[in-house]
């Protein structure tokens, strides 16, 4: 199936895919309650499921449109509707002049990629402390107040390189989310410990950026001095370096936001074969550098003694170490999908999975792969919820596979810090509910309550779902089908479901849009509040 050329596809919250088509769906879109209605203020109920609405002021939302599979209805719904009240009806995104589209596109793009939760998030204040450390280091070096690093400069980039690989490393990740839910997951700990270690984490990508970044300075800056001392290496080392650093350059470009974002594609296949090749190059550098002789300008040097001893190739190998883990840990492995709608599919997976961990899976070993929440009870098996909205997923619907590639080690995100705390609410719009539901199928340190604001579960997401929320309390769920009740704001209910749980925090997954305005309204009334971000 051939992807629509009006979709992009980024991911976020270590695993919370999200897949953008621009402009279609407005997200919390909702009509204004008529006067006098109060539909929405009672609880209706649906066979055994009930569907309980949890704020009683459905007022409309300030959410920008955005389509994303945690939203909660196509926009065709809305024209219907607003044409059977005699409303007037906007223009269709798809009727619109290319240059209407375009504008409005760009629009909320820049919006999400540049503005995401602030100008001065956690992610960009990790990106100016580490790259302002490394600039001041090279400054200190270029100046001759910090001579092993003039010395040593290709091995300053290694340590660049080697800091961006363990941000990104899900193993590593794995067992440090660990260590911190184990650490500060106590009673005893202060909530402004735990919500900083979680922004931090959350935000290591500011550090992976940084490094890459970094590392492109301090190896310019070792080839120029290895240039001004041309009689002491070799023209190999110079060609190797050369490619070493064209390569990141290119990596550094295809990561750029709106690069990354508008070609997201480019970007993926870009970083992951630029850096296997760089990785390569970085091998051959390393033992080029120490078996080569300035006296007598050859190869006779090379001992795997002298080699060992070097720091280089102690950190070239965690490097490879970290980079190979998860191709190594990858499998093929048979699965069952279900598809309850052409809305969504469910993916199922032998084997129970801890809350809060997410997983990829590819129908190719080699690329194309996508992560998403995993819903267990944490003993006989596991599965997926996919929303139907771009080649992969919609791929699922219409062509559901037998087999597909996963990858061994489950990773950690945002979800899985809800382990450190005591009592925590959990906000989803469509899709993004997969994230959350393993926390209330097994017994979890957090005690939390699940708000769920989607439209037709059933319909959609199927009799399963459906029968996983109803065999719960009503006190830790709270459903609200915008099928039935309309669109709510979500950030209002955020905020009143928050204060009626006692919660110390708020964890949503909506799209880009919606998690903002529900972050920016817990904030407001004091709670912290967690949610995907562009490049956690």
């Amino acid at each position: 199936m051939a992807e629509p050329t009006n979709l992009q596809r980024f991911s976020s919250c270590r695993g919370v895919s999200f897949e953008i088509n621009h402009p279609q769906s407005v997200l919390f879109d909702v009509r204004v309650r008529a006067a006098g209605d109060n539909s929405c203020e009672r609880e209706v109920s649906l066979s055994s499921f009930k569907v309980q609405p949890f704020a009683t002021d459905l007022q409309k939302s300030t959410s920008r449109s955005s389509s994303h599979f945690c939203d909660l209805e196509d926009e065709d719904d809305d024209v219907e509707k607003q044409q059977a009240s005699g409303e007037q009806v906007p223009q269709p995104a798809a009727t619109r002049s290319p240059s209407v589209r375009r504008k409005s596109g760009e629009s909320s793009r820049l919006s999400v990629i540049l503005l995401d939760q602030g100008l001065f998030t956690v992610y960009k204040r990790l990106f100016a402390v580490c790259f302002t450390v490394n600039v001041v280091a090279l400054v200190l070096a270029v100046t001759g107040h910090f001579p092993y690093a003039k010395k040593r400069a290709a091995f300053f980039s290694m340590g660049n390189i080697l800091a961006l690989t363990l941000c990104r490393s899900e193993a590593f990740l794995r067992v440090v989310f660990w260590l911190a839910v184990k650490a500060l997951g106590r009673p005893w700990v202060p909530l402004f410990v735990k919500t900083a270690a979680t922004s931090f984490l959350q935000s290591l990508g500011g550090i992976h950026s940084s490094c890459g970044v970094s590392s492109v300075a301090w190896l310019i800056y070792a080839l120029v001095l290895t240039l001004q001392s041309r009689k002491d290496t070799s023209d190999e080392i110079v060609v190797v370096a050369s490619a070493i650093l064209a390569l990141l350059c290119l990596s550094c470009m295809a990561a750029f936001p709106l690069v990354r974002h508008l070609h997201h594609n480019l970007f993926e296949r870009t970083h992951r074969f630029a850096g296997w090749t760089a990785l390569a190059l970085l091998w051959a550098f390393v033992v080029l550098t120490v078996g080569y002789d300035p006296a007598t300008k050859s190869y006779d040097n090379l001992r795997g003694s002298k080699l060992i001893e070097q720091q280089e190739f102690w950190f070239t190998s965690t490097i490879t170490f970290f980079i190979i883990l998860p191709w190594v840990t990858a499998s093929r492995v048979p699965v069952t999908v279900t598809v309850p709608s052409s809305h969504a599919s469910i993916i199922k997976f032998a084997g129970g999975v801890e809350a809060g961990l997410l997983g990829r899976i590819s129908r190719s070993a080699l690329s194309d792969w996508h992560a998403f929440g995993i819903i267990s009870d944490g003993k006989d098996g596991h599965m997926m919820l996919a929303g139907a909205v771009g080649d992969f997923t919609g791929g699922l619907v219409s062509d559901p596979p037998t087999h597909l590639w996963v990858r061994g080690v489950h990773f950690a995100g945002l979800p899985y810090l809800v382990n450190m705390y005591n009592r925590v609410v959990l906000v989803a719009t469509g899709s993004g509910i997969c994230v959350f539901l393993s926390f209330i199928l097994q017994p979890t340190a957090a005690e939390v309550r699940l708000v769920w604001v989607t439209k037709g579960v059933e319909q959609n997401f199927g009799r399963e779902i459906k029968e996983m929320l109803s065999r719960q309390p009503k006190e830790k769920v709270v459903v609200h089908d915008t099928a039935v009740l309309g669109r709510p704001n979500v950030a209002q209910v955020a905020v009143e479901a928050a204060r009626d749980w006692e919660a110390e925090v708020v964890v949503v997954t909506s799209n880009p849009q919606g998690s903002r305005d529900v972050i920016r309204a817990c904030n407001k009334a004091g709670i912290p509040a967690f949610g995907p971000i562009w490049d956690s």
